[in-house]
């Protein structure tokens, strides 16, 4: 096997190695056709088998109920905070938004191009270090929805609770989907571009509530309207069948492995590793985010200078421990913890970071 470096960037990241293996072992003949999966038509029974089972697992893995669509969309996140509030957000009513960081603030921008827009809790003046509780948020009566985004890459917060309100709740989840239990079924929809933890750049993954979905705009673009990828299965037009394929193995490991409590304890395990690290030494290394607020996903901290950061992530390449480099309109250091990083990763990084601190 060709020499691989713990892989922390924030995405596309690093994938199980036991997928990478079964996808190179099936790339040039899948399962006896004699052509890859990603040369077969999506309208033959090898992929429609692929698309069923990635359907079902993302059900089985989250816990979704039967009134949940499962989509498989292109576009990335970037393209649901436009699609959200064209099929949801009703003339004369209120698109409302949690905003936490970057993303959320470019949701935030999409819905203020389309109709009345409502800030329900605004974390810039915080510089994005905060989670809000539920007492903090100001959600109107009425909106149509409240959307949030359950973990922050660039900043390093995460939700760690489903925000209790009385309209359809909607969550950008692709930088911790599928990371931790949690009541997925609490949410009226959910998204995730794959990169992070289900699979490579090219698709998104939609969860939608059957309530949610009858409510959208029927004068939209067909191929805008939600409507038309749920009532084909994704299959209206030619899917990104080649990264929906590696998303099926991606869940199917999450279920070997025992699902998401296993996969929870894991992430625990590594996050606390680095986190500690950091704690044990403030003086050296200085987390970015609130404690209570903090990522399990993208773990952020500073150096005592920008030279010195410069020198830790030029170093750890050096040794193996590739994307640590925050990202560049922060600066810093970001640790992504997803999935597919083993606990070996958490324990690398963690003995590289008492090697520098030592050499100051």
């Amino acid at each position: 096997m060709a020499h691989r470096v713990f892989n922390f960037s924030a995405g596309p990241s690093t994938l199980p190695l036991s997928v990478l293996e079964q996808v190179q072992a099936e790339l040039l003949d899948y399962r006896g056709t004699g052509m890859s999966i990603m040369e077969s038509s999506h309208r033959s029974p090898e992929y429609d088998a692929v698309n069923e089972s990635a359907i079902a697992l993302t059900r089985e893995v989250l816990g979704l109920p039967d009134d949940f669509h499962i989509l498989f969309l292109t576009g990335g996140a970037s393209q649901q905070f436009a699609m959200i509030p064209m099929n949801f957000l009703k003339q004369g009513g209120v698109g409302s938004y949690v905003d936490t960081g970057t993303w959320s603030s470019k949701a935030i921008k999409e819905c203020q191009g389309i109709g009345e827009t409502h800030v329900a809790f605004a974390g810039k003046g915080g510089d994005y270090a905060h989670i809000p509780t539920d007492d903090e948020l100001d959600v109107p009566e009425g909106a149509e929805y409240l959307h949030i985004t359950t973990n922050n890459t660039i900043k390093g917060t995460q939700f760690h609770h489903t925000p209790n309100v009385k309209v359809p709740l909607i969550a950008d989840m692709s930088s911790d989907i599928g990371s931790m239990r949690r009541d997925y079924s609490a949410y009226s929809m959910l998204y995730a571009g794959a990169q992070k933890n289900l699979g490579p750049a090219g698709v998104t993954l939609v969860a939608m509530r059957d309530e949610l979905l009858q409510k959208s705009n029927d004068e939209l673009p067909t191929v805008l309207n939600y409507k038309t990828p749920a009532g084909k299965k994704s299959l209206y037009n030619t899917p990104p069948s080649f990264p929906i394929y590696v998303v099926n193995l991606v869940l199917q490991w999450i279920k070997d492995q025992g699902g998401l409590k296993a996969v929870e304890r894991v992430n625990q395990q590594k996050k606390d590793l680095v986190y500690g690290m950091i704690d044990e030494h403030p003086e050296f290394f200085r987390g970015t985010a609130e404690k209570d607020s903090r990522s399990w996903m993208n773990l952020t901290l500073r150096l005592p200078d920008e030279a010195m950061e410069k020198r830790f992530i030029a170093e750890a390449k050096a040794e193996g421990l590739g994307g640590l480099k925050g990202h560049r309109s922060v600066g810093g250091i970001r640790v992504s913890l997803y999935n597919a990083m083993p606990l070996a990763g958490a324990e690398a990084v963690c003995h590289f970071m008492k090697q520098f601190m030592a050499k100051g």
